[in-house]
């Protein structure tokens, strides 16, 4: 995989990943060759690209979108496929952070995303092997204090759709003895998440939007009365601009660079189980994620393979190897799986901010941008590319929050924002050991 810190050079394709094994047909785009003008240019056709251009697209707009790679080629096409409502920063922080009217506002969206997600899957036909219900798992009392703290938060902003878990409760869902208990979300839920991308792509296109594949952008010029994007082999002249390529626009746009850093997270797939086998680990086919600061995250594929997923590693490089990374963890969970073969494994960068809250706003007047959703991207890009586009579309309301809320720079500059990062991983992760 590329480091995100260099600009695309050459073609790349989808990493070998079972996502990218198991992906639906999707013709391969041609790259931008010359100059050409739109209304609108999106640059990412990840999630937070393809859900602004497709909302855009929807409302008439005539838009375009730019991808370095391919479709759906980083996070968006990589990640656990886990429908995980909320923020990485919890109401309570942000509450405590930001103030009440925020936390308030923050609540009114943290389902939004997985409804937008069905309603694309539902209307546009998106096969992507949807199943629903999300488990939170809960390693000791502490964690189910904190578990049951974060229930009655919700409850007090109408979010009524979670229940708590005892041991053997939980159980009924994921059958393991490392866990105290758990919550369920039946308002969560799991999907393919690289066929969830290349069908919103189809989506757009079908609304007569335009996407160039392999077209890295090269340089911007937000200063223009009309951005230009400059590319390999042309250029881009628009009306408004948005920066959606999170995790992966490294030095394109310094501006921004500053505000989020490339973390790496892993997965791997077994071999498929069988239907009995799989039922006996997971038997509601839930999606799972623990608690802890660096948690394991799991589920079952359509064809019954087990996709576990961990780990973190600061400034976007691969571990060394990525199998002996997350089996141990897995062993723990499902011991019953010590020995299975493991057909795939890979990375994928996310976009982490320093307050763990997804940031949006403008550079200068005309170029918008939205990025930092720290491992919360699949629901949390799905409604900021809705809000990205009622402001382009003239309704600014739920976009001005966001752009109010205040970001702050990683400590040490780009030279120490990795080491000082580790080191409060490593505390953190002290503490989960420690169960505290």
């Amino acid at each position: 995989m590329s480091r995100p810190e260099k600009i695309f050079e050459g073609v790349t394709a989808h990493t070998g990943s079972y996502y990218a094994a198991s992906a639906n047909p999707s013709p391969e785009r041609p790259p931008l060759k010359g100059d050409v003008e739109v209304d609108i240019l999106v640059v990412g056709a990840g999630y937070s690209g393809l859900s602004t251009a497709l909302h855009l697209a929807e409302k008439g707009h005539k838009v375009a979108i730019i991808e370095a790679a391919r479709v759906g080629w980083g996070a968006s096409g990589r990640n656990g496929g886990q429908i995980v409502n909320g923020l990485n920063a919890s109401l309570q922080t942000i509450r405590k952070r930001y103030g009440t009217d925020t936390a308030n506002f923050v609540a009114g969206l943290v389902q939004e995303g997985g409804e937008i997600i069905r309603e694309r899957i539902k209307t546009y036909e998106i096969q992507c092997d949807l199943k629903e219900g999300n488990v939170f798992t809960a390693y000791t009392g502490a964690h189910m204090r904190e578990l049951e703290e974060r229930l009655k938060l919700w409850q007090s902003y109408g979010i009524n759709n979670q229940e708590m878990l005892d041991k053997e409760q939980l159980r009924k869902h994921v059958n393991s003895d490392v866990y105290a208990g758990g919550v369920i979300d039946r308002s969560g839920g799991h999907m393919h998440p690289l066929n969830l991308a290349l069908g919103e792509a189809a989506a757009f296109e079908k609304l007569g939007g335009v996407i160039y594949e392999q077209t890295p952008a090269m340089h911007v010029d937000t200063e223009a009365a009309k951005p230009v994007v400059k590319t390999p082999d042309g250029s881009i002249t628009c009306t408004t601009l948005v920066l959606c390529g999170n995790a992966y626009l490294g030095h394109v746009v310094p501006t921004l660079t500053a505000r989020v850093m490339p973390v790496s997270t892993q997965v791997m797939a077994t071999e498929p189980l069988g239907e009995a086998r799989a039922a006996e680990l997971i038997p509601t086919d839930v999606c799972v994620e623990d608690v802890r600061y660096i948690l394991d995250y799991f589920r079952l594929s359509a064809d019954k393979r087990m996709l576990f997923g961990g780990g973190t590693v600061y400034g976007g490089t691969d571990p060394h190897d990525i199998r002996a990374k997350l089996l141990p963890n897995m062993n723990k969970v499902f011991p019953q799986l010590k020995g299975v073969k493991i057909d795939y494994a890979w990375s994928g960068n996310f976009a982490l901010s320093f307050s763990r809250v997804p940031q949006m706003g403008r550079i200068g007047n005309n170029t918008y941008f939205a990025h930092g959703y720290s491992g919360h991207g699949v629901t949390g890009s799905h409604t900021f590319g809705r809000i990205l586009s009622e402001a382009i579309h003239g309704d600014r309301s739920r976009f001005d929050v966001f752009e109010k809320v205040p970001w702050y720079p990683f400590p040490g500059g780009r030279m120490f924002r990795v080491p000082y990062s580790a080191a409060g991983s490593w505390w953190y992760a002290l503490r989960d050991k420690l169960g505290i």
